[in-house]
Order: C-alpha cells, then structure tokens, then sequence
C-alpha cells in the first residue's frame, strides 16, 4: 500500500497507494512511510504523493480504535521527512485530512490539484495534534490562520490555501509532474550543495 519509485537523477517518488480506502493510514503504512524517509539520505529529492483523488483522509478509523491517533509513528515520520537534506515536496493529489497533515507540513514545498481541500478535525475528535504539526502550520500561515485549522476547524479550499501560503504552487493536472519540476535544479545540484542551501533557508 506504500509504493516507492527510484529515478536514475536521484529522485524518490513515494506514493500512498490505497485508493479505495481514501489512502487512509494503517500503523504499518506509518512504519513503512517513516522507514522510507529514514532511508532517504541517500536521496537527492523525495516526492510524497497518493493515489486517485485523494492524498489521504487521515488515519484508518479501525486502526484508530488502537491508539493510532498518539502513536508515536506520526511525529516520527514527520521528523524524518523534515531532516532530509534534498528536496522534499508533497504532490496533493486531492484533500489532505488529519494526522495526514504532519508529513505535508514537513515537506519543503506543497504543490497541489485545484479542488485539494485541507482540514485537521483534532477539537471536534478530541485528540491533540502530533507535536510538531501547530508550529510547522504557523510557521507558514501564522497563528491566527492555524487556530482557524485547527480549534475551529475550518476546511481550506485550494484557493484560500494558496492565498495563505499553505501550499505553494496549484495545478490543474499532474502534481507529481510539477513536484518533479520544481526539484530540477536540486537534482542537478551535488547533493553537499542542496543541503547547505536548505540549512541556510532553515536560519
């Protein structure tokens, strides 16, 4: 349910591939996301997308009935993708719900469809975010606009998300394509060369 494609450029394209179920999230399609970004050093871009029309609604409603909602493996995967020295975009293939969220936000860029909704319902589900998720989100749409996600669960439409900063760049086709674009010159780049300009941009 996790595929990964290696290119001969360097570039990984990781996809949730579980589309009859929304790509909805098991414990083990967490371990094997995080395992994947844990690996990726050796990466000169990563690419996160899904398959269908929606990234991925969050977590499996059955495994949530085990704790999935805490666990750990969240913030983990999150964490991973965040350390990667290459270029890391998320291609939204359509919305992006819940816990699903936290790797989107620890991408370096997010390109998505026209029509990608956004939305994290942990008030009305009563559970917290993953750690790391409410700063990352401010940091790109600032408090006010992340309590809006978040406390008053507001959906985000791929417009108001754009506007906002959210992601960055929207298309009306082929988001892999334009995740693919953008890490053109991340690839050609040394490896050594990328990451120090990724650590200059980090501050």
């Amino acid at each position: 349910m996790i595929r990964l494609d290696k290119h001969e450029d360097g570039l990984w394209v990781v996809t949730i591939d579980r589309p009859d179920k929304a790509n909805s999230l098991t414990r083990e399609m967490l371990e094997e996301l995080a395992g994947i970004a844990e690996a990726a050093q050796e990466a000169r871009a990563l690419v996160l997308t899904g398959a269908g029309k929606v990234f991925s609604a969050g977590m499996d409603l059955e495994a949530a009935k085990s704790g999935l909602a805490t666990d750990g493996v969240w913030e983990r995967l999150s964490g991973a993708l965040a350390g990667l020295p290459g270029m890391t975009v998320a291609a939204l293939n359509g919305t992006v719900a819940g816990g699903a969220i936290g790797m989107v936000l620890a991408c370096d860029l997010r390109v998505a469809v026209a029509g990608t909704k956004v939305f994290y319902p942990v008030m009305q589900r009563g559970f917290l975010p993953q750690p790391s998720d409410p700063a990352r989100l401010a940091a790109l749409i600032g408090p006010s606009r992340a309590r809006m996600i978040l406390m008053a669960g507001e959906k985000i439409d791929s417009d108001t998300a754009l506007a906002w900063g959210l992601i960055d760049r929207m298309v009306e086709a082929d988001p892999v394509e334009a995740a693919r674009a953008l890490c053109a010159d991340t690839l050609a780049a040394t490896p050594a060369h990328a990451a120090a300009i990724k650590a200059m941009c980090r501050g």
